[in-house]
């Protein structure tokens, strides 16, 4: 459907701000970190809140903010949260991007490395720099592009306020 849109419109520029993140993914598949594929439509049905985590194994910033997201993932995972991250890597290598989810991160999936759905996330949200965490509805609704102080600030708190 997406290309369908550039192809009548022009460019995909002009089609990424009136599109929803969730027809990005829509049939497509995200990865864990072990590498194994996963249907993105099975992995997010039951999921409400959706967290876009921009973020490389080579930041500083990064490798300090991922683990504090780690430990409020899986908090909320533990509690039952509908609650999904998806990480977007800015590494430099498919290996990179593994190896930093194997040390660093949750349990949570990733748009397969150099994907187009990864190019477009971040045309989407405007990501200029890492780390970043962009909270989002099931439907793609923005609630918050702060999600990395929101978490650093109020932890799990931060998910009532997204739920709201």
């Amino acid at each position: 459907m997406f290309l369908e849109y550039v192809t009548r419109y022009g460019n995909s520029e002009n089609v990424i701000s009136c599109f929803s993140i969730m027809e990005f993914l829509q049939g497509g598949t995200l990865v864990k970190k072990n590498g194994c594929e996963v249907s993105a439509d099975e992995a997010l049905k039951n999921k409400d809140i959706i967290g876009f985590y921009f973020s490389a194994h080579w930041c500083p910033p990064c490798r300090g903010f991922t683990p504090v997201l780690a430990d409020m993932y899986s908090e909320l995972v533990d509690e039952g949260a509908p609650f999904e991250i998806i990480f977007v890597s800015s590494d430099r290598s498919a290996d990179d991007m593994f190896q930093y989810m194997m040390e660093s991160h949750g349990d949570w999936l990733a748009i397969p490395f150099q994907s187009g759905a990864s190019s477009n996330v971040k045309a989407k949200y405007n990501i200029t720099g890492i780390p970043a965490l962009v909270i989002v509805k099931k439907d793609g609704t923005l609630i918050s592009k702060n999600g990395r102080g929101e978490v650093q600030s109020l932890g799990p708190r931060a998910f009532q306020n997204w739920s709201r």
